[in-house]
């Protein structure tokens, strides 16, 4: 094998980031030593993301080295590419300056000396911007005005804290996409700031795959940390050797432990969680430290349902059944499942009653889903329908044979606005008389009933207090992630109860489970 010469070599590395990083950028670790960079094992992941997409939107624990990783990549392209325009976006001036120092730190310490070819000097340094002499530069800025890209050409943008960040995030994200340039690219990082912000509406629309950005997520207990957190980790080893007389073990695992254990946590990791949560609460190290990207978004004290609880189940939800493992399945609802069909238990023989909630919408395309949740005698959730393409009469059609699939569970249907459509189709065109009715009084003082449930100022909150408790107190088992994530934003401001305001932010499984679970405690069966 021929040897490579120097200048194969030095091409070669600069042909890398991850080489680049390794041999020519110097870092301050933990210890407060000056040390080459070598990329972590999510910087390497996240490397490899950047390099496949345009657009990447970042979700992380505290200190996952992903604002370092950013910042070399920023000197790496700069130094060496020509004419390279690099906007870093931070939320507040103290952070934008750490940030600045810590990029300066770094091009101050490539080795121009040894290899005065392989990196652009330096033509102007700043207090926020550094500029070379093959036309590249860094800019660095504070968010807060909604024309920040403005008069620039950017051919990449990293956005720093974006969750944190004041005035409107969606104009700002607005404003520095139309400045990129032909194959420009933006890279978004934070940690979670709740879910009133834009960063949470965009996370959760590209973890569903309805945005051009690509989601990555950073746990607490990401196997890179075993080496970065080392003397964090010692130190609550000993605190734990002296508070219970000896190391954790396995067999002292209960409750979250055992779940975060089979996930990928070590001992020590645990141990480390048990030593921080002796001064933080739980709900407080959700959010900086989250094990997955749903428990960062921990709510307000708005949230109608119990966060602890929502977040908890959604940590042991059981997947949904793909069609080839199904049985019997009716044509019509084939190309439904594994998508807006999901299938959690097959129709049991067995099982006497079934119970549905129906949540009906226009079927635009837009907004509104109509949704249709089933749960069996016991409470567990079997299937959960949702789809916002169907007009009523096609929505008829494929829910009735769901229902059918399942036996005629005893359904309450949602009767305001086009639900008193589906309703009528249902009694009078498929003969489905399983129905719940509402008992009502008429201004004579006689008793009549009425198909459906109709919600209304009064009735709305009865409905989602009897779901509440139904949920909370372990009587009904949702399986559907999609559920529990609206259950998530789901509010109640100032007396008025529903999801989050936000694009992409809905709430029609929140009330067809709720309308399942009435139907449920209804005790009643027409067939």
């Amino acid at each position: 094998m021929v040897a490579l010469t120097t200048k194969q070599k030095l091409k070669k590395i600069t042909d890398s980031f991850e080489l680049f990083s390794k041999n020519f950028i110097k870092i301050v670790n933990t210890q407060n030593e000056t040390v080459p960079m070598k990329l972590n094992l999510a910087q390497q992941e996240l490397t490899e993301l950047m390099n496949n997409n345009r657009y990447t939107i970042i979700n992380k624990a505290r200190r996952a080295g992903i604002s370092t990783l950013m910042l070399a990549k920023a000197i790496y392209e700069a130094t060496t590419k020509e004419n390279q325009s690099i906007l870093i976006v931070s939320y507040e001036g103290d952070s934008a300056k750490g940030l600045f120092n810590t990029l300066k730190f770094m091009n101050d310490n490539l080795p121009r000396d040894k290899y005065p070819d392989l990196f652009s000097k330096t033509r102007r340094d700043n207090k926020n911007e550094l500029l070379f002499w093959n036309g590249s530069r860094i800019i660095s800025t504070v968010a807060g005005y909604k024309d920040i890209g403005r008069g620039l050409s950017i051919t990449w943008a990293h956005l720093s804290e974006f969750a944190f960040w004041n005035g409107s995030q969606e104009e700002q994200l607005l404003s520095i996409e139309q400045a990129l340039v032909d194959k420009g690219r933006i890279s978004i990082e934070t940690t979670s700031n709740g879910i009133s912000n834009y960063y949470y509406t965009l996370y959760q629309k590209a973890k569903r795959g309805n945005s051009k950005y690509k989601h990555y997520f950073v746990p607490w207990f990401h196997p890179f940390y075993r080496e970065s957190k080392k003397g964090e980790y010692d130190e609550a080893e000993q605190w734990y050797k002296a508070k219970y007389g000896k190391r954790m073990a396995k067999k002292d695992l209960e409750g979250d432990e055992i779940r975060l254990h089979e996930q990928g946590a070590d001992l020590r990791q645990l141990m480390w969680r048990d030593y921080k949560l002796q001064d933080m609460k739980i709900e407080e190290f959700y959010q900086e430290y989250p094990s997955n990207d749903m428990e960062s978004f921990i709510s307000t004290n708005k949230s109608v349902f119990d966060q602890n609880k929502v977040l908890e189940r959604i940590n042991y939800v059981m997947p949904d059944i793909p069609l080839k493992e199904l049985d019997d399945v009716p044509d019509s609802l084939q190309k439904y499942i594994g998508k807006e069909l999901k299938i959690f238990h097959k129709y049991n023989p067995k099982t006497k009653y079934y119970y549905a909630g129906i949540d009906v919408a226009h079927g635009s395309g837009n907004g509104d889903s109509s949704t249709c949740t089933i749960i069996d005698e016991e409470g567990i959730e079997v299937a959960s329908l949702g789809t916002n393409k169907l007009p009523v009469y096609k929505f008829t059609d494929v829910v009735y044979d769901l229902l059918m699939w399942y036996a005629e569970p005893f359904t309450a249907i949602e009767r305001n606005n086009v639900g008193i459509v589906l309703l009528e189709k249902m009694k009078d065109e498929k003969f489905y008389m399983n129905l719940y009715k509402e008992k009502l009084f008429d201004h004579k003082g006689s008793r009549k009933s009425q198909l459906g449930f109709t919600t209304s100022q009064s009735s709305k909150p009865i409905l989602l207090e009897k779901f509440k408790e139904s949920f909370e107190l372990g009587r009904i088992l949702i399986n559907d992630v999609e559920t529990l994530e609206q259950m998530q934003i789901y509010q109640n401001v100032s007396g008025k109860m529903g999801n989050k305001q936000g694009e992409g932010n809905h709430d029609d499984k929140v009330i067809s489970s709720a309308l399942a679970n009435l139907a449920k405690d209804s005790n009643k069966w027409y067939i």
